[in-house]
């Protein structure tokens, strides 16, 4: 017998449990029973006689020779012979190098430094404390995912936002290097006692026409805020990024500290020197340095468009409901729907009543957001009467008459463009300049187009196109307005009168011709290039050179061409070289704040009590590291 499985002596219960189904029996030939133990053979001791003894319940002794003397030989299982115990063998092993590649896995991805960039994100984009880094249960979440990586501490978090902001500035200083027009924007923003100057900065990209964003400053404001402490803070932002010759506009609001900085320190073009602002550094005259006057240099100031139509239905609004006939019926209206958002709001009973009954969450308007009070009125409307009725029978509010009823769907139906018009301006993407124009002379034509009709709000529609037309006046006459709204695709010169045309293609005509339009065929290669998805694309018999004839066209036939054409996207200006140059100079400007507010929202969770620790310069590069995530690299890789 040359294998123990052919030997009959093999037959025994005992001998079969440990070795009929061992995998590497194959390899052993039987030679005689001893008691409790049997002798073998080893096969792949051969010619060389070796005999072995291991106990019939156990293959212990046998396993240990393989491993010691023929590991990694020739040693192999038997893939035929006992198949449950190799199956089950099989799982564990399976099991075992599936945890063994997992942990392999972690091991390359998840290192140290790739499991410190990712903690330096949550902190910094979602404005994280730095106390979140000391908690035990955060220590041990990261420990737990990583398989023993540990979580930074304060320390390393701080050297990686000092390492995280320089590179950010670098970067950001690079981009804006190679820009030819920025618009910025600047506003202030107090919290707990503490006010903030936050400025953002903006331009259009000359081959995608995209807009891009950054944020330039979130500095503490201490002491008195002054017209000229704001012109300072301006000056020296500008100045910081070499920005200050490219800055088309600074976009505020109607605050008077914004007001009084740009009327004193502004400069529209070539002034004498009794004109240009000065400058005092008060910092430096407190810390007892010898007083010096620093030059400003401020650009053109543009009004914020929103909140400009902000003062107009809350300012004019409420002037023009008070002093007419419809005052009693507004104010027992209006007061009756704060009741309900103040129960809404206060209560937890009221939030239940409201999703109960009307399937939803009442809005509770923020007090100076006008655009978000009428949503929350949009809400009580939308409610069905006997929805409504048993709202206020809950919340215990006095019911709402028919009348009154009929009051808010005719306000909600009325202001409804002026609603839409808010919501255009405060975008970022696709705002620009030139929708200021005809956005508002649209907003002139529906409100009077519901004047005749209105039961209630006749009188108001009145007196807010008339507020209209006084707050907007200026903008109306802006030259830069005007030719930002005409190289605009979307509205060329449709929104002007017949009689006005000419003269607007005269002036572009001018402007156009002062604009160098670069390297025509550099602009057009990507629109000539094209993919072949048809016979139609691949049939191609020479070119037609469209680019040689933009190139010898002359400047008012550009012009003519353009007015002439009716594309509405942005794309069509790669056609219209000289009016893409315009576009970028005078669209550049956004006609809103609103940027700027984002970078002060973060829902309370900027100013908390767990933040005072936070010097003013690490509080300012957390927002700008924030706000800056998407445009620049925060961290070297």
């Amino acid at each position: 017998m040359s294998e123990m499985d052919a030997d009959p002596h093999d037959s025994s219960g005992e001998t079969k449990s440990a070795m009929h189904t061992w995998r590497y029996r194959h390899h052993f030939t039987y030679k005689a029973d001893q008691g409790k133990n049997i002798i073998v053979q080893c096969n792949l001791c051969l010619p060389r006689v070796n005999l072995l003894s291991t106990s019939k319940t156990s293959t212990s002794n046998l396993k240990k020779h393989l491993d010691r003397t023929h590991l990694g030989c020739e040693a192999r299982p038997d893939v035929k012979r006992g198949r449950k115990k190799e199956e089950h063998n099989g799982e564990e092993s399976r099991h075992c190098q599936l945890k063994k590649l997992k942990a392999e896995i972690i091991s390359k991805c998840m290192t140290q430094a790739k499991i410190e960039e990712l903690i330096f994100n949550f902190i910094v984009e979602d404005c994280q404390s730095f106390y979140v880094l000391e908690q035990p249960g955060f220590r041990k979440l990261i420990s737990g995912l990583t398989e023993g990586l540990k979580s930074m501490d304060r320390v390393t978090l701080f050297t990686k936002v000092d390492q995280g902001f320089s590179r950010m500035r670098e970067e950001l200083m690079a981009k804006l290097g190679g820009i030819q027009y920025v618009c910025t924007t600047a506003d202030i923003w107090t919290a707990n006692n503490r006010s903030f100057f936050g400025m953002t900065c903006h331009w259009i990209d000359r081959h995608s026409l995209e807009r891009k964003s950054a944020a330039l400053g979130f500095a503490r404001l201490q002491g008195r805020i002054t017209h000229d402490t704001i012109a300072g803070r301006i000056h020296d932002i500008h100045v910081a990024y070499n920005i200050e010759s490219k800055v088309q506009t600074t976009v505020t609001d109607n605050g008077s500290p914004f007001v009084s900085a740009f009327k004193e320190f502004a400069v529209d073009g070539p002034e004498s020197d009794d004109d240009i602002g000065f400058y005092e550094n008060v910092g430096a005259v407190l810390e007892g340095e010898p007083e010096q006057d620093m030059l400003l240099f401020l650009p053109t100031v543009q009004r914020c468009a929103s909140h400009t139509l902000e003062l107009i239905v809350t300012e004019d609004f409420w002037q023009a409901v008070s002093q007419g006939p419809m005052c009693q019926l507004h104010y027992s209206t209006m007061a009756k729907v704060y009741s309900l958002w103040s129960k809404c709001h206060h209560l937890q009973v009221g939030m239940d009543a409201a999703e109960e009954i009307g399937k939803m969450a009442l809005v509770v308007p923020a007090v100076i957001r006008w655009n978000v009070e009428y949503c929350a009125v949009q809400k009580i409307v939308s409610l069905t009467e006997r929805e409504l009725t048993e709202l206020c029978a809950r919340l215990e509010v006095l019911r709402l008459q028919a009348e009154e009823m009929a009051f808010l769907k005719e306000y909600v139906t009325v202001f409804h463009p002026l609603a839409f018009a808010l919501e255009l301006f405060q975008a970022e993407q696709k705002c620009y300049l030139g929708l200021v124009i005809p956005t508002v002379l649209s907003l002139k034509n529906k409100l009077n187009e519901q004047k005749d009709s209105a039961n209630y709000f006749g009188d108001v529609i009145g007196a807010i196109v008339v507020a209209i037309d006084l707050r907007f006046q200026e903008l109306f006459a802006s030259t830069e307005a005007k030719i930002a709204t005409a190289t605009t695709p979307q509205f060329r010169l449709w929104w002007m009168a017949a009689s006005d045309r000419e003269e607007m293609c005269a002036l572009l005509a001018t402007e156009a011709s002062q604009m160098d339009p670069g390297n025509i065929p550099e602009a057009n290669a990507s629109r000539n290039v094209s993919t072949i998805e048809s016979e139609d694309d691949f049939f191609s018999y020479g070119s037609a050179k469209p680019t040689v004839q933009i190139q010898q066209r002359g400047v008012t036939e550009e012009i003519r061409k353009y007015i002439e054409g009716t594309g509405k996207s942005l794309e069509c200006l790669q056609d219209f070289p000289r009016v893409k140059q315009l576009f970028l100079k005078y669209n550049t400007t956004l006609p809103s704040t609103a940027p700027v507010q984002r970078l002060f929202s973060q829902k309370g969770n900027l100013v908390t009590s767990q933040r005072n620790f936070l010097t003013d310069d690490y509080f300012e590069r957390i927002q700008l590291l924030r706000y800056n995530s998407l445009v620049c690299t925060l961290l070297p890789e």
